[in-house]
C-alpha cells in the first residue's frame, strides 16, 4: 500500500519507514510537521497516514488536528495516529466521523511490529484499530446514566474487542467462546443500545461509536 508517514523524531520516523518498505510498502512521503504532512496528503493521495499526535511548532495536538483534517477532506484515506498518552476526547472524534479506515494506537504498540502491522492493515481494509489501553480508558468514563452501565460484563468484553477493531471471530478467539456467542452477545448489545437493524446502516459501528462518545 502506499503510505506518508509523519513523525518528528527522525530516529523514530526513520524506523517507521525501514519498516513498511521491507514489509512491500510503498512510503510516499515522509514528513516532521502537520503542514507538510496535510500537504503530502493533498498532492499524494496515499491509502494509509501513519501520524504522530504531537509536532512542530507546538508539538502539543497539531497531529491529531491534522488527522481529523484528513477525515474531513479526504475520507478514503485511512488514518493510524500513533501516541505516548491517550487523548480520549480526539479518539472518540476520530472514531465517531466516520464509519472506518481509522486507528490508535499508543507508542508501545509500535515495538510489537505484527500488532502494529495488524492494525495498519485493518485500517487499510476499511476497519478501526484502536490500543486496548484507549479503550479501556474510554470505558472507565462511563457513568450510571449511560446506557452502556446496562450491558453485563461479558456483553463490555464484546464491546470493547469491537472497538478495537476485531471481528466476531477475532473476539471468539480472545474471549475463549463460540463465534455464535459472540455474535449472541453482539446482538444483545445492539438491543440494549436501541440499535435497530436499519439497511444500510451498521449496528456495530454505531455502537463503537456510542461506547467512544460516552
Amino acid at each position: 500500500m502506499r503510505v506518508i508517514v509523519a513523525e518528528d523524531s527522525t530516529l523514530l520516523r526513520e524506523g517507521l519507514v525501514r519498516l513498511l518498505v521491507d514489509e512491500g510498502h510503498d512510503v510516499i512521503a515522509s514528513v516532521s510537521d502537520a503542514d507538510a504532512l496535510l500537504d503530502a496528503v493533498e498532492r499524494d493521495r496515499p491509502d494509509v497516514v501513519v501520524t504522530d499526535v504531537r509536532m512542530p511548532p507546538d508539538h502539543s495536538d497539531e497531529g491529531l488536528r491534522a488527522a481529523l483534517t484528513i477525515r474531513g477532506r479526504w475520507p478514503e484515506v485511512a488514518v493510524l495516529v500513533l501516541s505516548q498518552y491517550v487523548e480520549n476526547r480526539y479518539a472518540a472524534e476520530l472514531i465517531s466521523g466516520s464509519v472506518g479506515r481509522v486507528g490508535y494506537l499508543l507508542k508501545d504498540r509500535v515495538a510489537q511490529v505484527d500488532e502494529f502491522l495488524d492494525a495498519l492493515n485493518r485500517v487499510a481494509d476499511g476497519g478501526t484499530a484502536f490500543d486496548p489501553e484507549v479503550v479501556r480508558q474510554l470505558l472507565s468514563r462511563t457513568t450510571r446514566s449511560n446506557p452502556l452501565e446496562r450491558l453485563t460484563p461479558r456483553e463490555r468484553d464484546v464491546l470493547e474487542l469491537m472497538a478495537q477493531g476485531l471481528t466476531n471471530a477475532r473476539i471468539s478467539a480472545d474471549l475463549y467462546i463460540s463465534v455464535s456467542s459472540t455474535e449472541k452477545h453482539a446482538n444483545a448489545i445492539f438491543d440494549k443500545l436501541g440499535l435497530a437493524n436499519s439497511s444500510g446502516v451498521s449496528r456495530r459501528v454505531t455502537a463503537v461509536v456510542a461506547y467512544l462518545r460516552t
